[in-house]
């Protein structure tokens, strides 16, 4: 992938690279295969990653003595051949319950955008997304694909409290809330699944680059499921994308 890029200091011990300022899964392609590549050859210089949907920040554990060095560095490290083995993507299946109980503005939806529930529902629950990166909460993953029909505005006042395991849309985007917080998207219903556990050793099961599908389930469903999950006797079912 032949794409320019661009770096910039972001204060002394971080870089700032950034891509063409649009969401593509290209794109966190490109991102994840040069992060894979900096992590083999400088993990012992770099504290931390941050994956933006297009962007990669580099925390170094030290200040940065030569920046102009450091970024030719990189550029040597991007234009390497791209055929070392990709760490394996998985497909998560997520089931959801769009009931108007927990879809609580499904009604406000639909009558914006002059589509009924179901056509949202349905709409929501056939597209396949893709986890460009984790952020705002612990287990937040801020995905990519949602239909363009389903692009609604945040609301103007967020709400004091939106509970876990939410699914909701704000703007472009779709997501999960993995935990109680405050929060400003639009609720169309809620899964059972824990996003984030921080007593496991991969707090979140996905990463950037997996990809997520909402499955519809009942009312009933949910509360057999929620159950199954609080007796730690539920296992999200995926699926090799690709390795």
């Amino acid at each position: 992938m032949n794409k320019v890029l661009s770096y910039k200091p972001f204060g002394e011990q971080a870089i700032l690279i950034e891509w063409p300022q649009y969401i593509s899964d290209q794109i966190l392609e490109d991102l994840l295969r040069f992060k894979e590549g900096i992590q083999k050859e400088k993990s012992h210089f770099i504290a931390d990653y941050i994956i933006g949907y297009h962007s990669l920040t580099l925390k170094y554990k030290t200040p940065i003595l030569n920046y102009t060095a450091e970024v030719e560095t990189l550029k040597s490290i991007y234009k390497k051949d791209a055929t070392s083995k990709k760490k394996p993507r998985f497909l998560w299946e997520i089931p959801v319950c769009y009931d108007l109980k927990f879809g609580i503005d499904l009604e406000e939806m639909a009558l914006k955008s002059k589509l009924s529930i179901d056509e949202i529902r349905s709409r929501h629950a056939a597209k396949t997304y893709t986890v460009f990166f984790l952020g705002f909460l612990p287990g937040f993953l801020y995905l990519g694909g949602l239909h363009s029909d389903l692009f609604f505005d945040r609301k103007p006042t967020p709400r004091l409290k939106v509970p876990r395991g939410a699914v909701a849309i704000g703007g472009k985007q779709t997501g999960v809330y993995p935990c109680s917080s405050p929060g400003g998207w639009n609720l169309l219903g809620k899964t059972p699944i824990q996003f984030f556990d921080s007593t496991k050793k991969q707090p979140c099961f996905a990463k950037a680059g997996d990809q997520i599908k909402f499955k519809p389930i009942s009312l009933a469903k949910f509360y057999q499921l929620e159950k199954e999950v609080a007796e730690n006797k539920y296992t999200i079912s995926k699926t090799l994308v690709h390795d």
